[in-house]
């Protein structure tokens, strides 16, 4: 059977005549006619939990969810930051609660969780971004790491993605779908080498792609899908030292040839929301590049 294209989108109005009219024509975007089908990009009626939703890579995948009809819950342990986007979100239309999280918490995690429930009723994807380096903390070359830096990055980065997997999860079995997004990295594909030389870090990231694809493969037959994203250097505030750098900036110029340096934030947001529509209703189990072409070397 073949799906009536849906009618084309009206312009959109130079002056919102109502709060939610900026995010509804954004929305007109993401659901449009292709070829006589339709594509199903849009993330109407859908409830996604971003954690560390307050900046960067989460926050630009919270604005691009929104815009394409989601209902979102902004998680992160900068509460007032959090509060600060979720606002935003809000003033332009969309819905949009913050909650505040210490992802490396068995109880904080299952705060979050139960409050989305609540809140909402229900939660269809799960993007788990929040993480980070640990090499001000002792992650470093194996040689040279400290114990308490590497439990440290592993914390941050490994069981706080399995700790809101495991909380959210069973709220999925139950309503028999979901969509479940780690972020990775490139170096949990490509190893570090000695620029990025953070090894903890890198086990991390390379354990989320294992992580994924057991996930993908027990919970496929309930209609569960789990991806990650494995960006390169992405412009955000962890990625700092690489603009302060011209050595590591070349570097990252040579092995991300399709931008020439660092990519940007919505770059990943454009996968995850791909990943979290209905679009992608036959991938699961991937761990997918977003690097610039750091990956085909």
């Amino acid at each position: 059977m073949t799906t009536a294209p849906l009618p084309a989108s009206p312009g959109t109005p130079s002056t919102p005549s109502t709060p939610g009219t900026a995010a509804a024509a954004a929305r007109t975007l993401n659901t449009r006619a292709v070829d006589g089908g339709t594509t199903r990009a849009t993330l109407e009626g859908k409830v996604a939990l971003i954690t560390g939703a307050a900046g960067g890579i989460g926050h630009a995948t919270a604005a691009r969810f929104a815009a394409a009809g989601a209902r979102l819950v902004l998680a992160d342990l900068d509460a007032a930051r959090g509060e600060k986007a979720a606002a935003g979100l809000c003033a332009a239309g969309a819905d949009a609660l913050a909650v505040h999280v210490d992802v490396t918490d068995d109880g904080s995690v299952a705060a979050m969780a139960a409050r989305t429930i609540d809140h909402f009723g229900k939660i269809d994807v799960l993007f788990h971004v929040a993480g980070g380096s640990g090499r001000r903390r002792g992650d470093g070359p194996v040689h040279k790491a400290t114990v308490e830096g590497w439990d440290w990055t592993l914390n941050l980065n490994l069981r706080s993605a399995f700790l809101c997997a495991r909380a959210v999860v069973p709220h999925m079995l139950e309503r028999g779908s979901g969509s479940v997004i780690f972020l990775s990295s490139i170096q949990g594909l490509a190893g570090g080498g000695e620029w990025f030389d953070a090894h903890g870090y890198v086990a991390a990231k390379s354990a989320l792609v294992g992580l994924t694809r057991a996930m993908a493969t027990y919970y496929a037959p309930q209609h569960i899908r789990v991806n990650a994203i494995c960006p390169g250097t992405i412009r955000t505030p962890m990625a700092a030292r690489v603009d302060s750098d011209p050595a590591l900036l070349a570097f990252v110029a040579r092995m991300q040839p399709l931008t020439g340096g660092p990519g940007e934030a919505d770059d990943v947001a454009a996968a995850a929301h791909f990943l979290a529509s209905d679009d992608a209703r036959m991938i699961t189990g991937i761990s997918l590049p977003v690097d610039g072409g750091w990956s085909a070397f």
